[in-house]
C-alpha cells in the first residue's frame, strides 16, 4: 500500500526509533491512566449528584482525584509531555478522553 497524504504507510505511523521508546511507552500507559481517571472522576460526580455518598467521602474522593490529577501532570512534565499529549485521535470516532474540566 502506498503513503497518500491522508493515510501514511505503517512504517510512518510506527515510530521505531529506539531512543523514544521509553517515551512513547510512557505516553500510551499514562494514557490508559488518564482514561481511568476521568471514568473515575465521572462515576464520583454521579454518585454525588444521586447524594450516595457522605460530606467525608466526597472530600476524601475529590482530594484523591486532584493528587491523582497534579501527579500525571508530573510523570508528564517527567517525560516530555503535555497532558494534550495523552489523548489519541480515534479518527471518525473523535478523541479518547475528554477535554479537561469536561468531566
Amino acid at each position: 500500500m502506498s503513503a497518500t497524504p491522508d493515510r501514511p504507510t505503517a512504517a510512518q505511523r510506527l515510530r521505531t526509533d529506539p531512543d523514544s521508546v521509553e517515551r512513547d511507552l510512557a505516553q500510551l500507559v499514562l494514557t490508559v491512566v488518564e482514561l481511568l481517571r476521568q471514568l473515575m472522576e465521572r462515576q464520583a460526580l454521579h454518585r454525588v449528584d444521586k447524594g450516595d455518598l457522605t460530606e467525608e467521602q466526597e472530600e476524601r474522593i475529590g482530594m484523591t482525584l486532584m493528587i491523582l490529577q497534579q501527579r500525571m501532570e508530573e510523570m508528564c512534565d517527567r517525560h516530555g509531555l503535555r497532558m494534550e499529549d495523552l489523548n489519541l485521535d480515534l479518527g471518525p470516532l473523535g478523541t479518547l478522553l475528554s477535554p479537561a474540566g469536561q468531566a
